[in-house]
């Protein structure tokens, strides 16, 4: 159903279609991003101070890099399955119906990882603040958000290409 403005009124989530890029993640990370699927869901409303995600992960597959924000913060709730929250104080069971938020300001790094038999489903929310610098402690990567697109670099500075 369309509304006024060529927006939907609402969408059946689960059909929305998945992002046409896997990741945005350099290549050498990219492919770890395996088994990960999102389907932008606030951008079919027009929505552009933040995203919302539709991400399922299959069996074996994570959300992204360990990763902290300077200053996006990040919002998750699980709908289905049993995924493992990572972060710098160790690794959290979630159950369906749990939650967890990120602060920029903590600089938590954090990632899900399914280690479980059964596909995992859960709805992510980010803003989109300008100038977010993002750290990744466990791999040779940061990025910055420049003009709404990604721009990652080896900690050293050097450009990914």
């Amino acid at each position: 159903m369309k509304s006024s403005h060529s927006f939907p009124v609402a969408v059946d989530a689960q059909a929305a279609p998945p992002r046409t890029t896997p990741s945005n993640y350099p290549e050498e990370f990219a492919k770890q991003m395996l088994g990960r699927e999102k389907r932008p869901l606030g951008s079919l409303f027009g929505i552009t101070n933040f995203g919302v995600n539709l991400t399922t992960l299959a069996p074996g597959a994570v959300s992204a890099l360990r990763h902290a924000h300077t200053r996006q913060d990040e919002f998750i709730y699980v709908l289905r399955g049993t995924p493992t929250l990572r972060t710098n104080a160790g690794d959290t069971l979630l159950q369906p119906g749990m939650c967890a938020g990120f602060a920029s300001a903590t600089g938590d790094a954090h990632q899900l990882l399914n280690l479980s038999d059964d596909e995992v489903a859960y709805l992510e929310v980010g803003d989109r603040s300008a100038g977010d610098e993002v750290n990744y402690p466990d791999d040779d990567l940061q990025a910055i958000l420049l003009d709404g697109r990604w721009q990652f670099a080896r900690k050293n500075g050097e450009p990914y290409r």
